[in-house]
């Protein structure tokens, strides 16, 4: 028997659908947050939303001003070698991590992505790219089997990705890069820790690249 999975919260509800809305700029970068108008989507009261709201803050996706309200965090180019630095740090111990401790069930998880990969990624949608990429970095953290390390790797592929929002439309070969993953999956399908960390330096390097090119 499967061990029985809880619901997540209401709370936690509202913070993935905020999240997501965030990351994805359909809120768009400094746009006020209403509460109510949360609470009426998801049907749920002020509570959880608030929950939620602050969750966000100390993720740095919105901020809170007194007597203002709450509002998305802008993206600032500025922030990327930042963000790189981290995620040059993370990113490539991460991907060795799942290498060698990714169970039976997180490889066969992989290796349907990669099939779906291998069937061709939507080549005109880029919103449905960007929505591939993440979908593909969060899979393979949850197979790193360490909370702590994937909280903060989703929190700053969160963030690389409201950067890759703004530039998207100025960006050629979208495609290619989450292509990429690819050989990385079946590195870490095949527990190639080694080889999982060099390319996983490179996805990263290149995306800080690609978006020097256009500043």
């Amino acid at each position: 028997m499967h061990p029985q999975v809880n619901p997540p919260s209401l709370a936690e509800q509202a913070y993935r659908f905020v999240r997501d809305r965030l990351v994805m700029l359909d809120i768009p970068p400094g746009a006020p947050i209403n509460e109510d108008e949360l609470g009426a989507t998801l049907g749920m009261g002020r509570t959880p939303i608030r929950e939620a709201l602050k969750r966000l803050e100390s993720e740095r996706l919105v901020v809170a001003y007194p007597r203002r309200g709450t509002f998305a965090t802008d993206v600032h180019i500025s922030d990327l070698a930042h963000i790189s630095e981290v995620r040059r740090t993370l990113e490539p111990m991460a991907t060795a991590a799942a290498a060698e401790r990714a169970t039976a069930a997180d490889r066969a998880t992989l290796t349907e992505l990669r099939a779906q990969l291998d069937a061709g990624v939507p080549t005109g949608d880029n919103n449905e790219l960007l929505r591939t990429d993440l979908a593909l970095h969060r899979a393979i953290y949850g197979c790193v089997h360490n909370p702590f390390l994937e909280d903060t790797l989703i929190r700053y592929d969160n963030l690389a990705t409201r950067i890759w929002c703004v530039f998207v439309p100025r960006l050629s070969g979208m495609a290619g890069h989450v292509d990429e993953h690819v050989p990385l999956l079946t590195a870490i399908i095949e527990g190639d820790a080694e080889k999982a960390a060099a390319l996983t330096l490179e996805h990263v390097t290149g995306f800080e690249a690609a978006i020097r090119a256009l500043i």
